[in-house]
């Protein structure tokens, strides 16, 4: 059987600035599949924004090609932004309508008529159903944001990118957040997310890419990201200087210390440095590396 169209596909993407003096993206290339839930993690000036400003067509690419659904987002600007649904970062609305009246506008923007049911359901979803006929400007950050999800899926786009959608707002928020849009990914909507909330991407995506520098860095399912790399992680707490084998491969902060190790081996050769350096620790534990211990051991091995 043939492969599916993929929901998404950067292929080569390359942006520079000032002439070509900086290179935002250099060579990016992966795809995303239909009903994928996919995970673009990077440390702040990554190229991550400068790559969905390119998917969604804020910005055009200096080589390469971007396909959404297989519309080509330069040739086939219009059906390319229909199949696409995009949460951006910044807080971004029109003060003049209320929360209806901006999804219907929306609606009516991707040329979706009688869309009220649609919009009834968002509105009750997303904990807006309350807010429906207030202003866009008397609301709080948290339902703005929720707003800008709701203007994103208003045209039921088949693919949807959430940019640090989460950033700053309360746990109910992403509770209810999380609980809608898995139920639109299992109904088959691909979901593209960035986030610095590294225990999200863990939980929810099915496979993660990092970027560091503008190129790709790491690209696995999950679950191999997570085996692969340092599967223990030592946690304890302790006021002493940490000898200089442990410290290279710690992370630190206050008192809280966590050091990875490969294999049994290595717990007992970093336990052993820390006797040895009459270091008194406290309330030790040993468990599995998490998303953001694999995250950090990644963009400390990635070249610049």
């Amino acid at each position: 059987m043939p492969s599916p169209t993929p929901a998404i596909s950067f292929e080569n993407v390359k942006k520079t600035y000032r002439g070509g003096q900086v290179r935002a993206l250099d060579g990016v290339s992966f795809d995303i599949q239909p009903g994928e839930f996919f995970g673009l993690l990077g440390p702040n000036g990554a190229g991550k924004t400068t790559l969905i400003s390119v998917l969604a067509g804020l910005a055009r690419a200096s080589e390469g090609r971007v396909r959404v659904m297989g519309h080509d987002v330069v040739d086939d600007y219009a059906a390319a932004r229909k199949a696409l649904g995009v949460v951006p970062q910044e807080l971004v609305f029109d003060p003049f309508f209320s929360v209806r009246e901006t999804l219907r506008i929306q609606s009516g923007y991707f040329g979706v008529q009688s869309n009220d049911a649609w919009i009834d359901e968002l509105l009750e979803s997303l904990g807006l159903a309350d807010k429906a006929h207030a202003n866009m400007r008397q609301l709080s950050g948290g339902m703005k944001r929720r707003v800008l999800v709701a203007q994103a899926l208003v045209h039921r786009p088949p693919v949807i990118v959430l940019d640090e959608p989460t950033a700053g707002v309360d746990v109910e928020l992403r509770q209810t957040l999380w609980q809608f849009v898995s139920r639109l990914n299992k109904q088959g909507h691909a979901v593209l997310l960035t986030t610095h909330y590294l225990e999200e991407a863990e939980a929810l995506c099915q496979r993660i890419a990092m970027m560091k520098a503008g190129r790709i860095v790491a690209l696995d399912r999950t679950s191999a990201l997570l085996s692969g790399r340092a599967a223990t992680m030592l946690r304890f707490k302790t006021d002493a200087a940490l000898p200089a084998e442990v410290a290279a491969r710690a992370r630190v902060t206050g008192r809280i210390v966590q050091v990875t190790a490969h294999d049994a081996a290595e717990v007992e050769t970093t336990l052993a440095a820390l006797r040895a350096a009459g270091c008194v620790i406290e309330d030790l534990e040993i468990g599995r590396a998490d998303l953001e211990d694999v995250f950090l051991e990644i963009m400390q091995g990635a070249s610049a």
